[in-house]
């Protein structure tokens, strides 16, 4: 019963862990797309402007990079 228990919390620390990384990593990458985008308006016209059709590359292309997460580890 307690080797049970403690495979349960091994199973529960690890997929916690990769969700905390992932969070921080996922974090890392806004706040950088974030400041590249006010630095790109600051040298500009100090606005900030994507047009519409930019946006939807930019969600599809977020899409794909996440189908292939994914993916990770399938066909080997």
């Amino acid at each position: 019963m307690n080797q049970k228990i403690d495979n349960e919390q091994k199973s529960d620390s690890w997929k916690t862990k990769t969700l905390a990384i992932g969070a921080v990593i996922g974090a890392l990458v806004g706040v950088s797309a974030a400041y590249l985008l006010v630095q790109k308006a600051e040298r500009e016209n100090g606005q900030v402007n994507v047009p519409t059709g930019d946006g939807l590359k930019l969600g599809l292309t977020v899409l794909g990079f996440l189908r292939q997460v994914a993916q990770l580890g399938d066909g080997e």
